[in-house]
This record gives C-alpha cells, sequence and structure tokens, in this order.
C-alpha cells in the first residue's frame, strides 16, 4: 500500500480509502440490511492489507422510512472492535440538511460519537456542502462549532464534502482553516463542481484532497460504450477499466485518498494491488492520450449540450429539466444506464406542456421541448 502526506495534517493516508456507502447487502432490496458478515470480511482485509482510511456518513444504508441515520456508522463501530479501531483514521459527516441551530451540531456529533463507539472522530466533514446548505451553516456559527469540537477532543480535523459550483467550492475554502475536503473526480468530471481547478485550488491552500465517485458510481467500469473499451485494448499494457479509472485520478499528486465502495473480495484484491503500485505522475504519455481519447468516446454521446445552470426551472408543470437532460445523456454515454427510472414521475419529460417559458430563460439556447418529447418517446415509451 502507498501512503500520501495529507495536507498540513501531516497525517499519513493510504492512498485507497474504504467507502462505507454501498457495502454488500443482505438479499431482499432493503439498504439498510447489510450482510455483515461479508462487509466485515471485506474491510477487515482492506485494513489487513495497508488500508487506514474508512469513510462513512450518518445516512449511510438508510432506508428512508425513519428520520434517524442509517446502518452505516453502527455497522462500522462493530467492523472496528478487535483492535481495529487503532489501525485506522476514521471519516463521517454531519448531516448538514438537518442542522436547524447551532445546538443540532453538537447534538447529531455526539450521536455519532455514540453510534461509532468512538471518543473522537479523525476526520470529521460538514457533509455534501452547496450553496444553500453552506450559507445556513455559516449563519448558525459553524465555524464555532468546529473550533469547539476540535479544542475538546470529539474531532481531530475539520474538512467538508461537497456538490456545487467552483466559486462557491472556493468561497466555502476560504471561509475557515480547513484541514481538508472531498470532492467528486474522474477522468470525464474534470470540469464537474469542484473539478481540476478546485482540486488544485484546495492542495495549495494545504489541504488534504479526498476523492469520491473515481468510477462515477460504477459507470466508467460496468457501463462503458464498445468503442471506449477498444482504445483501451490499444494500450501497451492491459488494465482493466477500473484500474484504468484509478489511475487516472491517482496520477494527479494534489490527491491523497481516493474512496472505493467496494463490495466484493475481488475489488478489494484489485484495487489494494493498483494502490501499491501507482505514484503520482506514473502514467505515460501514451497512456494520457488514450484516456483523453476514452473521455472524448463517451462525451461524444452526449445528446443535449446542458450545463444544470437552472435558469430553465422552475418548469410550471414539474418537469425537473436539468435530471431529465442528465439522466438522457447518461443513457447515451453509457450501456445499460438506468439512471432515468430513479426520477420521480411527477417530475419527468411527459408532463411537459411545451409552453416554452424554459427556452425562454437557456443561455446555451437549447430546444428543451424537443428534447424532451424525444426523452418521452425513448425512455417512457420504451
Amino acid at each position: 500500500m502507498l501512503y500520501r502526506k495529507f495536507g498540513k495534517t501531516n497525517e499519513m493516508v493510504s492512498i485507497l480509502g474504504f467507502g462505507c456507502m454501498r457495502l454488500p447487502l443482505i438479499p431482499g432490496g432493503d439498504p439498510s440490511q447489510i450482510d455483515e458478515k461479508k462487509a466485515t470480511e471485506l474491510i477487515r482485509y482492506a485494513i489487513d492489507n495497508g488500508v487506514n482510511y474508512i469513510d462513512t456518513a450518518y445516512p449511510y444504508h438508510g432506508n428512508g422510512m425513519t428520520k434517524g441515520g442509517g446502518a452505516s456508522e453502527p455497522f462500522v463501530a462493530k467492523v472496528l472492535k478487535d483492535g481495529y479501531r487503532e489501525k485506522v483514521k476514521l471519516a463521517t459527516k454531519l448531516p448538514s440538511w438537518l442542522i436547524k441551530s447551532r445546538s443540532d451540531m453538537d447534538k447529531y456529533l455526539n450521536e455519532q460519537l455514540e453510534r461509532l463507539e468512538t471518543d473522537h472522530i479523525d476526520f470529521y466533514l460538514l457533509h455534501a456542502l452547496g450553496r444553500e446548505e453552506w450559507d445556513n451553516l455559516k449563519k448558525l456559527g459553524v465555524d464555532e462549532f468546529l473550533d469547539s469540537a476540535i479544542k475538546d477532543g470529539r474531532i481531530k480535523y475539520a474538512g467538508f464534502s461537497f456538490h456545487d459550483k467552483l466559486d462557491v467550492f472556493k468561497e466555502i475554502v476560504d471561509y475557515y482553516n480547513w484541514s481538508f475536503c472531498q470532492i467528486q473526480y474522474n477522468y470525464l468530471d474534470e470540469e464537474f463542481q469542484a473539478g481540476t481547478e478546485g482540486l488544485k485550488y484546495a492542495a495549495e491552500k494545504g489541504l488534504g484532497v479526498t476523492i469520491m465517485e473515481p468510477i462515477r458510481g460504477g459507470k466508467l467500469v460496468n457501463n462503458l460504450p464498445n468503442e471506449a473499451k477498444d482504445a483501451f485494448d490499444k494500450a501497451d499494457v492491459k488494465r482493466k477499466p477500473a484500474e484504468w479509472a484509478l489511475k487516472w485520478v491517482w496520477n494527479h499528486p494534489e490527491v491523497k485518498v481516493v474512496l472505493s465502495g467496494m463490495n466484493d473480495l475481488q475489488q478489494v484484491v484489485e484495487n489494494i494491488k493498483t494502490a501499491s503500485e501507482t505514484e503520482p505522475n506514473s502514467l505515460t504519455e501514451k497512456e494520457i492520450n488514450i484516456i483523453n481519447e476514452v473521455n472524448e468516446i463517451i462525451k461524444g454521446k452526449v445528446k443535449v449540450n446542458c450545463t444544470a445552470c437552472g435558469y430553465c426551472m422552475p418548469c410550471p408543470a414539474g418537469v425537473n429539466i436539468p435530471r431529465c437532460f442528465s439522466a438522457y445523456n447518461s443513457y447515451n454515454m453509457f450501456i445499460g444506464d438506468d439512471s432515468y427510472n430513479w426520477i420521480p414521475e411527477a417530475e419527468r419529460a411527459s408532463n411537459c406542456k411545451k409552453c416554452g417559458k424554459c427556452e425562454t430563460h437557456c443561455p446555451q439556447g437549447i430546444t428543451i421541448r424537443k428534447h424532451l418529447e424525444d426523452i418521452k418517446v425513448l425512455l417512457e415509451q420504451k
């Protein structure tokens, strides 16, 4: 296992982190029913082989039936018994969307310490920050909360995970003396949310940077178009798609930890092997060019050049236009992608009344009504 210094913390962290959001489940479809025997085997195998960064969060493996936290944190507490807690850096996250007062921050942190059966969190993040969540937390005094939690030892280092635009990311980075942050990053998402510019900006400020979605929720492994697979096959060194994706992220020296939500032993073994041999700047120019070719092949299948700016919203008929376009693009970019099925019926393209209001506000000049009709025919009338 290779390790990198985690920004200004000076902690040495494994470049592969174990993400506990997509653990194996007991058959039946209930996300709160973790297959504890199998998941314990996976996580402990990873730790025994050098992984020392374990990432969870308050809502992970919730079933949507209760307002309480999900099953991931209590399960992680079980996994880290028998001396395993002392071997790892534990990361979890404040549920930002649930915070209504300054006292809520302490309430949830204290609850998480109990759920995780530990007296401190090594890396504590404000979860899924965007403009709305950030403005609320800032107003309620989140900086004082973090200062006090560090001072009294409940958390060791403060950070945040992020889902918004680059300007918001830079504002958050500059607001507080963060130790680290977590962003989405992969070879398709160099300009998505924080992107490459945000990655470099945070690193220059001394933040350790953790990466989530390095294989885009599995799409860069399981759903690649055949042309992309053919491009990878041209490489001198043959690799599986997951290895290509992870190596591309680790190739950036600013990246310190890459999270992987591994749910079978083969994935764990293969990812640990890749993490034991991938140094920064280790990809050759030919290999980088091949990944760039794959990038162009996938992006060339995009049907709607929507930037998700949101100017078309709200739709009078309730259509979630950016989400419909995103799912439509995913359907065309990735074989077998079913993102559209996750959109509530009330927000789907078939609800469009063709009023045209959205098109008067679209800065890209997209023929929104035509594309929504195409989506309806392709994805709702199959």
